[in-house]
């Protein structure tokens, strides 16, 4: 499957726009409670702006320097811009002003130099702290008991507001293991919220990818990263 034309992905996008709406009515839940971010991950600026003009909600990138050459290039055609690949400390201050949320802080080292780089701008940045709840070793976030003393660190922070969770499940082709991951987040997501702070909205779940996003949305996701389906696969000659 090569990278799709501009009708190739409108057709896609309203397909992935039905399936997500029926998964939502399936949960007893409003269409409309559930964001698309389209993750362009070594998508060229002229196909991101193609595909801002189709219902795609926001667009969300694993990469500093395509972030900035994306937002730089004003191919998000004016819709919000997410953070949502491995941030290291030293690359925070080009993110801060571009990315309207951060969603993959997993550490409190992280958490600590955002906070930094924000005070020096004098902007509070809004984050999703990311879970690694199925323990890979593969991929960041904290474990589930180790979100509550990252929450902690976060309220106590002026220049950061918690505006929810994100996590990637690990990938499996049993359907009922992989509800139970996402299951397993949308639980940590509601005590989240149960804490009280002043800093924290637990407003958005960020869970569910291309290939089970219509399982994330039956089990809570406020918003699901899409990209190969969107887009089709990635050239990565292209980074």
């Amino acid at each position: 499957m090569a990278e799709k034309t501009p009708e190739e992905m409108r057709e896609a996008v309203l397909a992935i726009r039905e399936k997500m709406a029926a998964a939502a009515r399936e949960a007893g839940r409003a269409p409309a409670e559930v964001q698309l971010c389209a993750a362009c991950k070594t998508r060229t600026a002229e196909t991101v702006a193609a595909s801002a003009a189709l219902p795609i909600d926001v667009f969300g990138e694993n990469h500093v320097q395509e972030l900035c050459a994306n937002f730089d290039a004003g191919a998000y055609c004016g819709k919000p811009s997410h953070f949502i690949g491995h941030l290291q400390t030293n690359k925070i201050k080009k993110v801060l002003g571009r990315a309207s949320l951060i969603q993959s802080v997993g550490s409190e080292h992280l958490l600590t130099a955002i906070e930094k780089e924000a005070a020096k701008v004098g902007i509070v940045q809004n984050v999703l702290l990311e879970v690694n709840i199925g323990g890979e070793e593969s991929k960041s976030g904290v474990s589930p008991e180790a979100l509550w003393p990252l929450l902690d660190a976060a309220a106590a922070q002026e220049h950061i507001r918690v505006k929810g969770l994100m996590a990637i499940p690990p990938v499996n082709d049993n359907d009922a293991q992989n509800r139970r991951y996402l299951a397993a987040v949308h639980d940590l997501f509601v005590k989240a919220g149960e804490r009280g702070y002043s800093n924290v909205e637990m407003q958005t779940l960020s869970m569910g990818m291309s290939g089970d996003y219509e399982n994330a949305i039956r089990e809570g996701a406020t918003l699901v990263r899409i990209g190969t389906a969107i887009y089709g696969e990635r050239d990565y000659r292209k980074r």
